[in-house]
């Protein structure tokens, strides 16, 4: 589908305006609609190709700037050394419960689109992983994609490093689908066992995919990118979001 030119919208928080982008199908109609949770660096290059990828295949995107507490808005952090510090400083510097009503505003603000079916889903990489994954403890949300979810296994979200993420996995309803890189330093084998053990013992309705890629091989930017991998772990993602929120 041809999409329409990308909008800003300011989202009302409890926790101020948060800048989000919106990507939709520019033929008339209606469409399901999904949050897609960036990484540490917020509204990059690859994250608005990604959020259009989606869009294109008949769906409301919303990429909000989550750091919106703690950064202008339209701050962009480099991939380098400075911008992940920067990032992982402003990931922990930002409570938890922010993050949740966040997530709550964007699903109420696209629930009311006149466009939006009322459908809902959400998709995450990295820090955004984890956070779809919490964002999926609405009861709203009928499907989600966690590709390579960070501090999920190590409870180390957010403001005091001390997230009840696994501890509410029951809480979860709609479908989820992990993505993990089993070269991904950042969540190893035995973070791994534990998060799916986890959504065994809760009875999650869950799929569960290891490929043999790097942290970010997602990203169509950088030297660990692997097209292949990402075009396989893609069709994934976009059959359960067809199967729950489309059909």
């Amino acid at each position: 589908m041809i999409l329409q030119e990308e909008l800003a919208v300011d989202l009302a928080t409890p926790t101020g305006p948060m800048q989000t982008y919106m990507f939709r199908p520019a033929a008339k109609g209606k469409y399901p609609a999904v949050i897609l949770f960036s990484e540490i660096f917020q509204a990059t290059g690859p994250i608005r190709r990604f959020a259009a990828f989606i869009a294109g295949h008949g769906y409301i995107v919303a990429v909000p700037e989550v750091y919106h507490e703690l950064e202008p808005a339209g701050t962009v952090l480099a991939y380098d050394q400075a911008g992940s510090d920067k990032g992982n400083a402003d990931k922990y510097g930002k409570a938890v419960s922010s993050y949740d009503s966040d997530a709550r505003a964007l699903l109420d603000y696209l629930r009311g689109l006149d466009d939006c079916t009322g459908r809902l889903g959400t998709i995450g990489i990295c820090m955004g992983g984890h956070l779809a994954f919490r964002a999926a403890m609405n009861p709203d949300v009928l499907a989600s994609v966690c590709f390579y979810a960070t501090d999920l296994h190590s409870h180390s979200f957010g403001l005091g490093k001390q997230d009840d993420s696994l501890q509410r996995a029951g809480e979860i309803k709609g479908e989820l689908l992990h993505i993990w890189g089993r070269q991904d330093p950042h969540v190893p084998l035995a973070g791994r066992n534990l998060i799916k053990a986890r959504l065994d013992e809760v009875g999650a309705n869950f799929q569960w995919l290891e490929v043999n890629g790097a942290h970010a091989f997602m990203r169509d930017e950088g030297y660990r990118y692997d097209p292949e991998l990402a075009a396989l772990c893609l069709s994934m993602a976009l059959a359960l979001l067809h199967r729950k929120l489309a059909a």
